[in-house]
């Protein structure tokens, strides 16, 4: 019988195929997870102007529109992290998917703005951790190169949503204002298969809570792990801060590109992650992950910098892209990094902590940058984020100790 509070390991060792996950089918349904669970700020987002006209609200209120979704997280993240490590991940899974299908799909049928907004911030609750449970199964299930190539693919399944999102709520919102609102259904049938499909590995449980709380503390005042999340936020911050918010603008502001290549542009990043993600497990088998983390900062930083002077929209795709790559490499590895440093007993926690994390992220970097952006226009934005970028490349060096 292992500990509890034992290191991090998978139940299911199999390094033997760490390039190929994707031939298992409970990684598929895992990769479904993550698809559905992403996106619903930026599909949502083209519907933005008919839901001032539907509702005769401002374009400031219809901003609530996200923030409703993303604020509850922040609580409901940790919250259902704690509820898997002791009850169990498919017990916690099945209904959370259940409920962000239905509450989200309710929003189609709102007819009201503060409707819609109370239907939002269940489904954000419901929303925030289920990438995380996701992940966490991957590491319950997986050691090694084998974990890294797992949770790679996942953040490639992420990146596809990310690129394909804008524009399928686009030609929803098309239709009607409420068709983008009813793509969570899509998880119903997606839990149904989990439910019926899905065999999580047996893991070392705490008996008690008391025993659970006791690994779980341990766990969570681990500097490597405080680290790691640290570091993850600064990565939230830059990527939610700077790029999604500010590429746009440049574009708009030097170049007066329409919407329409600014969703390019930020797709091309979206495609360069998810296929840098694919790589990840061949290439934690040659350069240690926490060099893969530090490397992608000073590669991200180089791209931030570099937008400011880009000649033309098509070197702002190409910066793009290189941001991309960053973010395929820092993303899984910092992800597989925490499934490591946690023992099974906690790691649905330590991994939903991450997704509150990226709440916090997403909530603080567009008010950091925008500070930036007020100070000395939109080129200080991005060598202020580039100097983020720097420091918590810094940061990474302090705190990742080599993986044993």
């Amino acid at each position: 019988m292992v500990s509890p509070d034992g290191p991090g390991r998978a139940s299911t060792t199999d390094d033997a195929v760490p390039t190929a996950p994707y031939r298992h089918p409970d990684l598929w349904l895992l990769f479904a997870v993550t698809l559905v669970a992403v996106g619903n700020v930026s599909s949502v987002a083209p519907a933005f102007p008919r839901v001032v006209d539907v509702f005769g609200v401002s374009r400031v209120q219809v901003g609530w529109i996200v923030t409703a979704y993303s604020l509850p997280g922040i609580l409901s993240a940790p919250l259902a992290g704690v509820l898997a490590d002791r009850y169990g991940r498919k017990q916690v899974l099945v209904p959370t998917l259940v409920a962000f299908g239905l509450a989200g799909g309710a929003c189609a049928l709102a007819r009201s703005f503060p409707t819609l907004l109370a239907l939002r911030a269940l489904q954000g609750t419901a929303a925030a951790p289920l990438v995380g449970l996701a992940v966490t199964v991957i590491g319950d299930r997986y050691d090694g190169s084998a974990r890294a190539a797992a949770i790679g693919y996942n953040a490639t399944a992420l990146n596809v949503g990310t690129a394909a999102y804008p524009a399928v709520g686009g030609a929803l919102a098309a239709l009607a204002w409420f068709w983008p609102f009813a793509l969570p259904l899509l998880a119903l049938p997606v839990a149904g298969a989990v439910a019926w499909r899905l065999e999580p590995p047996p893991i070392a449980r705490a008996q008690t809570l008391d025993e659970y709380l006791a690994v779980a503390r341990r766990r969570l005042t681990d500097r490597q792990v405080l680290g790691v999340l640290a570091i993850n936020f600064g990565v939230y911050v830059l990527l939610f801060g700077a790029f999604l918010t500010y590429v746009p603008e440049l574009l708009d502001a030097r170049f007066g590109s329409p919407p329409a290549v600014a969703g390019v542009v930020l797709a091309l990043a979206s495609v360069s992650s998810g296929l840098t993600a694919t790589q990840l497990g061949r290439l934690s088998t040659v350069v240690p992950k926490r060099r893969l983390v530090q490397g992608s900062l000073l590669i991200n930083a180089g791209a931030l910098v570099a937008l400011p002077w880009a000649p033309s929209p098509w070197a702002v795709g190409a910066a793009s892209l290189v941001s991309g790559v960053a973010q395929g490499l820092n993303q899984p590895a910092l992800q597989t990094r925490l499934t490591e440093l946690a023992s099974d007993a906690s790691r649905g926690v330590i991994l939903s902590l991450n997704g509150m994390v990226l709440r916090l992220g997403q909530a603080v970097g567009p008010l950091l940058l925008g500070g930036a952006l007020a100070l000395g226009g939109l080129d200080a934005v991005f060598v202020a984020a580039s100097g983020i970028a720097l420091l918590v490349g810094v940061g990474a060096v302090w705190v990742l100790r080599p993986e044993p």
